[in-house]
């Protein structure tokens, strides 16, 4: 039997796969090692139900990227499913598996943050680094979030935007600031203003902003992976999936050839664990 789990920081998919198919899903809550510990994790694993006799898990989750945090989440797997054999990946790949299965081709991410990476089929090749919201993140609702901001706040912004703005939103400069400097997860206070952008989208200067996000995104990303020109582009996340025409506007007008737009990649990974 093969586990899968497709986790971010705030929830975790699991799916159980037999030889016909799937015969189980469960949800916990998420799970990021830089967010915590082993203990902890290990608490959130053991309240899956009874999966019976595990012999592969395939996880992908956020701040799985690197070895030490694989490890993390290794050791507290075989804390629970001790005979089997684990394999943890990135949420990058997870993306990439979903979308282009078992084909070359650019895997993206666009939520809250924003990623992307060359895949050669089965593993990745190349991955720009992202760089999170203030050095990167580009197209990413953390950094739409914060252009929409800068602009009300700067007065830039269209003064009907900014009259909807403080009709929607009970907020003050100094609550902002706050949000942003001083308090936990800003990336996520930035981003919860796409849904702003999303009521307005037939604003031009909204219509604007999200389009050169995405240029942005292609320009500083995309760009720079070998024949991305004749490569599909596939893409995985709220944004992505929610702005899919904008999306797909700035794309045709650079020459770049667009693929699937999904909102989950879990979907996806069953597809590539039955070898679909």
């Amino acid at each position: 039997m093969i586990l899968i789990a497709e986790s971010g920081s705030t929830k975790t998919d699991w799916v159980l796969l037999g030889s016909k198919g799937v015969t189980k899903r469960q949800q916990t809550l998420g799970i990021n090692p830089y967010h915590q510990n082993t203990s902890s994790i290990i608490k959130i694993i053991s309240s899956l139900d009874d999966f019976g006799s595990v012999t592969q898990i395939f996880f992908y989750g956020a701040g799985c990227a690197v070895d030490e945090k694989k490890k993390i989440i290794k050791d507290s797997l075989l804390q629970i499913f001790p005979d089997a054999n684990c394999e943890i990946n990135s949420d990058v790949l997870a993306a990439a598996r979903s979308v282009c299965r078992r084909e070359k081709g650019i895997a993206c991410i666009i939520g809250t943050g924003s990623n992307s990476c060359l895949y050669d089929g089965e593993n990745i090749e190349h991955n720009v680094p992202p760089l999170g919201y203030i050095l990167g993140d580009e197209g990413s609702g953390a950094v739409m979030g914060k252009k929409l901001l800068a602009d009300i706040l700067k007065n830039i912004a269209p003064a009907e935007i900014k009259s909807a703005f403080y009709q929607k939103y009970n907020l003050e400069y100094a609550d902002i600031i706050n949000k942003v400097y001083k308090e936990e997860a800003p990336s996520r206070f930035l981003a919860q203003f796409t849904v702003f952008l999303s009521e307005n989208i037939q604003s031009p200067y909204i219509s604007e902003l999200v389009k050169k996000s995405f240029g942005e995104f292609f320009e500083r990303n995309i760009k720079q992976y070998n024949n991305h020109i004749n490569l599909p582009i596939h893409f995985i996340g709220s944004i992505a999936y929610y702005f899919k025409k904008e999306l797909e506007m700035v794309a045709a007008k650079i020459g770049l050839h667009l693929g699937k737009i999904e909102q989950s990649p879990l979907e996806g990974l069953i597809q590539y664990h039955l070898g679909k």
